[in-house]
C-alpha cells in the first residue's frame, strides 16, 4: 500500500515529519527523491524534530553525512554532489544502514542499488509554489506495516 499525501507549506510538510517520526525505529532507512527544493530537508527536519533532535538539521551537502543527536541517532546523507559510487563505499555506509539509528538519504537514486531491501521510499513533488505531493512507498514488510499504522494515526490531516 502506497501513501500519498499533499502537503500545503513547509510548515504542514514538517508536521508530517513529525507524525512520521512516531513510527521509526532504531535500524530504519528512507530513501529521498525529488528536484532541488522539492521539499526533502524540510520533511527530514520535521522527522528530526519528532525525534527530539535539537540541532538545526541542514542538508550535509558538502560533507555527504550528518549525524544528530535525539531520541536515537539521524544519519543523514546528502547525495547530491556524489560523483561516483565509491565514495559512498569509502564512508562505510554498512555501518549506517544496517546500525541502530535512523539513516535518512537524499537523492537516493544515485545509489538505489546499495539500499537494503526494506526501506521507505519517499518521493516529494512539486504541486505548487507551495504545495507538494508526498508519495512513501514501502519497500519490504516493515514498511508495509510502518504505512499502515501511520494512515491510523488520529488527527493524521491535523
Amino acid at each position: 500500500m502506497d501513501l500519498t499525501i499533499i502537503t500545503k507549506s513547509p510548515e504542514d510538510t514538517q508536521k508530517l515529519g513529525k507524525k512520521i517520526s512516531k513510527l521509526i525505529k532504531p535500524g530504519d532507512l528512507l530513501a529521498f527523491y525529488g528536484e532541488l527544493g522539492a521539499g526533502k530537508t524540510c520533511l527530514i527536519q520535521g522527522i528530526s524534530r519528532g525525534l527530539e533532535v535539537k540541532d538545526y538539521v541542514t542538508s550535509p551537502s558538502f560533507t555527504i553525512i550528518n549525524e544528530y543527536k535525539g531520541k536515537i541517532l539521524v544519519f543523514h546523507f546528502d547525495l547530491f554532489r556524489l560523483s561516483n559510487i565509491e565514495e559512498i563505499l569509502d564512508l562505510g555506509y554498512e555501518e549506517y544502514f544496517y546500525g541502530e539509528g535512523l539513516t535518512v538519504i537524499e537523492w537516493a537514486e544515485k545509489i538505489e542499488n546499495l539500499l537494503p531491501r526494506d526501506h521507505l521510499k519517499i518521493d516529494i513533488k512539486f504541486k505548487s509554489y507551495y504545495e507538494r505531493t508526498i508519495s512513501l512507498i514501502p519497500k519490504g514488510d516493515r514498511f508495509n506495516i510502518f504505512l499502515k499504522e501511520l494512515a491510523k494515526i488520529e488527527n493524521f490531516r491535523d
